[in-house]
């Protein structure tokens, strides 16, 4: 079938994106509505526009939910929603709050609740995961110390992002890499020269707004925790594994039988305890599972109408190399971030568009993940309305405003900032995309 310009293919899209942000707003709560069914709208509304046979509509659809791409994500979130269950199961999350705010000085609990968050999160590949691990202990921590509630939680809140964006096994890395079309060793290494910079220029500014800090003198870190330090080793054996290149499937089954291993050694976990945390944790991921594959049934249909094709050319317009078309990248994902309150799902939206926008104008597939992952999760950490925001808000009981928080999200700006100024000075020169660096 002959693909044209046609901008009413797009309408689809926009009736998901209009229902999920208007449930949002109605209900006050952006993550009430799930997410999957809010793509059904759309999807439901593709199969009463499209004026082509209703088998054909099918066939596109089902070819969109099972395409390989799509179907390797899906397992991809899977095996990460177990990695994590078991994990957090044996102690891992307990041992490295616990030994992170024993051996940091109280003085610089910001620099350190902000290590700690970064460590956290980017391995166990949740931002709202190492919040809601870290958020009480900390904020009680503060209230005992004295130090600046916004900025303790303003760190915590750049630390989980941090992991959130550079996890190997994210929401955000996994749909990322996929929608690209890149290896994740790949992306990590290309979004590691803009987030490692980035997190130590923050090291270094909380480093000096602490040193002058004055805090009570008794205040109880945390309690007591009785565990193995191997506990840490599967969130090791990941990021290890992944750099050496090994496949995402392997890395992860092998770290999750460690895990088991670990906790049939040291806490007696058997078989059946096993299996049903791996289940548990194949249930975590059911929502995104769901909504990756329902999007990329309704992103075929909208392909084949030619929407995809409607929005290159209208950005043709705009994007005259490829400087231009990282800020194009950065844009967009960031427009629908802003929409949908969910990183997850702008980076699901905007993948394949941004995929084509990185083959016409020459970009490595490491460089588009990575300013696509690196914007998302930007907007997501700074949005009112997003999860990790309110999250945090809520733990405070309104001692802490929304302004107060992200003025310290220090993390947040350096890498923006820095991502800023790597594509400013991105070569506009064309070359072969393995040819082209990284960076």
């Amino acid at each position: 079938m002959k693909i044209t310009n046609k901008a009413y293919s797009l309408f689809p899209f926009l009736v998901f994106i209009s229902v999920f942000l208007g449930a949002g707003i109605y209900l006050d709560d952006f993550y009430k509505l799930p997410s999957p069914v809010a793509v059904i709208a759309g999807v439901v509304m593709a199969f009463i526009m499209f004026r082509i046979p209703l088998t054909e509509k099918i066939n596109h659809f089902i070819a969109g939910c099972g395409d390989s791409k799509i179907i390797t994500m899906c397992v991809i979130y899977l095996l990460a929603g177990a990695f994590a269950t078991v994990t957090k199961a044996i102690g891992g999350v307990d041992l490295m709050v616990h030994w992170g705010l024993s051996y940091i000085p109280i003085q610089y609990l910001p620099l350190g609740i902000f290590l700690i968050a970064c460590f956290l999160s980017l391995s166990i590949g949740t931002s709202v995961g190492a919040i809601v691990a870290l958020g009480p202990i900390v904020i009680g921590l503060a209230d005992q110390s004295g130090i600046s509630l916004g900025l303790v939680c303003g760190s915590l809140l750049a630390g989980s992002m941090f992991g959130d964006n550079l996890s190997l096994i994210s929401d955000t890395t996994i749909a990322a890499t996929q929608t690209i079309g890149c290896e994740m060793k790949d992306k990590f290494k290309a979004n590691s020269l803009l987030a490692i910079p980035a997190a130590i220029l923050c090291c270094f500014l909380l480093y000096f707004l602490s040193m002058d800090t004055v805090v009570e003198p008794s205040v109880v870190l945390t309690k007591t925790v009785n565990l193995h330090w191997s506990v840490l080793l599967p969130y090791v054996l990941v990021i290890l594994l992944s750099v050496l290149g090994l496949h995402v499937f392997i890395v992860l089954t092998l770290s999750i039988v460690v895990a088991g291993v670990i906790g049939a050694l040291g806490q007696s976990m058997d078989v059946i305890v096993f299996s049903n945390l791996v289940y548990s944790g194949f249930l975590s991921m059911i929502e995104i599972f769901l909504l990756s594959m329902f999007t990329g049934g309704l992103a075929s249909m909208v392909e084949k109408q030619g929407g995809i094709q409607y929005l290159l050319t209208k950005m043709q317009t705009v994007i005259r190399n490829k400087k231009s078309a990282l800020w194009g990248i950065g844009f967009l994902v960031s427009s629908v971030n802003m929409a949908v309150a969910n990183n997850t799902v702008a980076i699901l939206i905007s993948g394949n568009l941004v995929k084509d926008i990185a083959s016409r104008y020459q970009i490595s597939k490491p460089k588009a993940a990575s300013v696509l992952d690196i914007f998302a999760c930007v907007v997501q950490g700074l949005l009112p309305y997003g999860a990790q925001v309110l999250i945090l808000l809520s733990f405070t009981a309104g001692k802490l405003d929304y302004l107060d928080l992200v003025k310290n999200a220090y993390y947040l700006y350096f890498l923006l900032i820095i991502t800023a100024v790597s594509i400013t000075m991105s070569n506009n020169k064309k070359k072969g995309v393995e040819a082209e660096n990284i960076l």
